[in-house]
């Protein structure tokens, strides 16, 4: 983002100009995702019962450091690569985040090297050490995703981002299976699956770019411009950077805090239950916001950015509350059926952080609007509010020796924080309360009588079963009327033959012309 003190934010270039609807671009990104969340989802029931909760809660450390050291890897300039008008501008903010990727990287080998003890002696977890030698290039691999994340955004090119994330959880799965079915369920299976599927799918991802846009990019090439960028976009590095760093360090306490404070079995409980919950959220969400963040840029420009963020708000609220607020009546029961016996406490932890996964979805595409209203400073701050209240719920409910209470802590801290960001940020666009509010008790209302009966259901039979049946019965029926009445989301699926096909199988009625 352009400093506050120099040209407003110039409106993201459609680099060759593409038409498409915003649904129609989430719609792209959503099918093209969908499958290698179906991949992950598929998989689970599987890796659940091949390692033991302990596996997961080492993996959980090793993903929690990557992703910590990984997310900050381009110093937050990969973020800017979406804003210039000249491509000139934009291939030399590309090029400067793979620069900085790179030497970043080596920077965290000697880092992890001493941070042995912490491993073995506070998170008691000896049995990562074989494999502190793959963080750096993990680190590397996140780094570079997340360059190319936004390249690809600036030209439009989801359907490369939607391959490489089949890509990845399709590799992850078959080393983790495959260790398994050998005879090694152990934490290292699991970590070697991750690592492959992360790190082959970026290698591939960068062939790609590089295949199609090689003369762009060293056509425009130039190490003056590359430090005038370098320049222009400081308050990336200076506020976005350590706003990331806490955001992230706070998303991975809990990966830390649970087994210094009880065991692995623990946080590999908590790292399943918040996995569940994020997966087809993230999916969501994240397409959601990668679509949502260059229009509106655009918005701001045309004046009508209170009207686009209504409209995804509304959206946000309506393909999560409803699912969300299931979960928290049948998460336990759901995890015991789709995960097995021994992971019934995850269940339970999912029933708890089902409401403050409400207010991270709502709050994640949202908080794009930081950089496109130029108030980076604003989002540094809440990150730290949310990293400072995280590290207390999580230390209050260790030091009371209570695990769920722990959880209870989180997710109240989760509840505040995130709902505080996500009304000041979508107030700040110019939407009114009363539509805000609105929009909430509408879509809380398509909830009562689903939620009435899951408790009856509950009460009467208590049978995980049954329990089960009417939860995603509800939740197809009300994503069929959702759909159904959303006319630019229907008329973006009837584009494809396979959807128009699936609008009819359903019963749908469809207009291929409108969005």
């Amino acid at each position: 983002m352009n400093e506050i003190s120099s040209q407003p934010a110039s409106v993201p270039p459609m680099n060759p100009p593409k038409k498409g609807s915003f649904a129609g671009d989430v719609i792209k990104l959503v099918s093209g995702t969908s499958f290698a969340q179906l991949i992950t989802v598929l998989a689970a029931p599987l890796l659940t019962r091949l390692y033991s909760p302990s596996d997961f809660g080492v993996l959980a450390v090793f993903i929690s450091t990557t992703d910590l050291l990984g997310v900050i890897a381009c110093l937050s300039y990969e973020q800017a690569i979406v804003l210039p008008e000249e491509e000139k501008n934009a291939v030399n903010l590309f090029s400067l985040s793979l620069l900085i990727a790179s030497c970043l990287s080596l920077l965290s080998i000697p880092i992890l090297l001493a941070c042995q003890p912490i491993f073995t002696v506070v998170l008691k977890m000896p049995e990562i050490l074989p494999y502190l030698w793959l963080l750096p290039l993990s680190i590397l691999a996140t780094g570079l995703f997340y360059a190319f994340n936004y390249w690809n955004t600036r030209t439009r090119k989801f359907g490369r981002l939607a391959l490489r994330r089949v890509i990845n959880s399709l590799l992850a799965v078959i080393i983790q299976l495959g260790f398994a079915l050998a005879g090694w369920r152990t934490a290292g299976g699991l970590i070697l699956g991750y690592f492959g599927g992360v790190f082959i799918s970026t290698m591939i991802l960068g062939w790609e770019i590089w295949r199609d846009d090689n003369r762009l990019i060293m056509g425009n090439l130039q190490w003056s411009v590359m430090m005038e960028n370098l320049k222009r976009y400081r308050k990336f590095p200076m506020f976005t950077t350590w706003s990331t760093l806490l955001n992230v360090a706070s998303w991975q306490l809990p990966s830390y805090l649970l087994p210094a404070y009880f065991s692995k079995t623990v946080s590999g409980y908590y790292a399943l239950g918040n996995r569940v919950l994020r997966l087809p959220m993230g999916l969501i969400g994240g397409t959601i916001g990668q679509a949502f963040f260059p229009r509106a840029a655009r918005a701001r420009e045309n004046g009508t950015l209170d009207v686009v963020v209504e409209n995804v708000f509304n959206r946000l609220v309506a393909f999560s509350l409803f699912p969300l607020l299931v979960i928290a009546i049948a998460g336990e029961d759901i995890f015991v059926i789709a995960f097995g016996a021994n992971w019934a406490e995850a269940g339970v932890y999912s029933q708890i952080l089902s409401i403050w996964t409400f207010f991270w979805f709502i709050s994640a595409p949202m908080s794009q609007l930081f950089n496109v209203l130029e108030k980076q400073e604003y989002n540094l701050a809440i990150n730290m509010a949310i990293f400072v209240s995280r590290f207390i719920a999580l230390t209050l409910g260790g030091l009371l020796g209570n695990a769920r209470l722990t959880i209870v802590f989180f997710t109240i801290s989760g509840i505040l924080t995130y709902g505080f960001q996500s009304f000041y940020i979508i107030h700040s666009a110019g939407v009114k309360w009363n539509r805000v509010f609105k929009i909430l008790g509408e879509k809380f209302s398509y909830f009562l009588p689903a939620g009435a009966l899951l408790l009856i259901t509950k009460l009467v039979f208590d049978n995980p079963w049954a329990t089960v049946i009417v939860a995603v019965l509800s939740a197809g029926i009300y994503y069929y009327f959702i759909i159904r009445s959303d006319e630019i989301i229907v008329a973006t699926i009837a584009r494809n033959p396979t959807g128009r096909k699936l609008l009819n199988l359903v019963h749908i009625p469809f207009s291929p012309g409108i969005g």
